[in-house]
């Protein structure tokens, strides 16, 4: 997973830029797709927030992958209810690559990836929605 990230500039929502790699690895990461103006997404971000607190500590991380339109889009959403996890900044090239490698058709979509890259699920968020976040963290872990 940290492999996907290495030359990949992440940001947190305080504005701190972190190097992927680094920040990933050895973690299985989720990556989130999503966007302010997709109102189903705004209803499962506050509840992938939970989740993510939940887990804080663990070798979990999420990617944010934007499909906002513009900047302050991406930003409103972040303050509105996203956790501090780490996001890709808006317009880079990164996030339709990902898109594409992940086959993301629909919004909101959480991607899950073993450290390897291998993908555990592209289902995610049933997963999120369904199962306490430790007991979703071990099948991750294990699958």
């Amino acid at each position: 997973m940290a492999d996907l990230f290495t030359n990949i500039e992440l940001s947190k929502k305080d504005g701190t830029i972190v190097n992927g790699g680094e920040a990933l690895a050895g973690k299985i990461v989720a990556l989130y797709f999503s966007a302010h103006w997709c109102p189903p997404c705004r209803q499962f971000t506050p509840v992938l927030k939970d989740f993510y607190k939940e887990l804080e500590g663990e070798d979990f991380e999420i990617v944010f992958v934007s499909f906002d339109r513009s900047e302050p889009d991406l930003k409103a959403y972040l303050s509105e209810c996203h956790g501090d996890w780490l996001h890709i900044p808006f317009g880079s090239d990164h996030i339709q690559e990902l898109a594409s490698k992940f086959d993301v058709n629909g919004i909101p979509e959480l991607v899950v990836i073993k450290p390897n890259g291998d993908i555990i699920t592209d289902d995610g968020s049933d997963d999120v929605l369904e199962k306490p976040p430790k007991q979703v963290l071990a099948e991750w872990k294990s699958a």
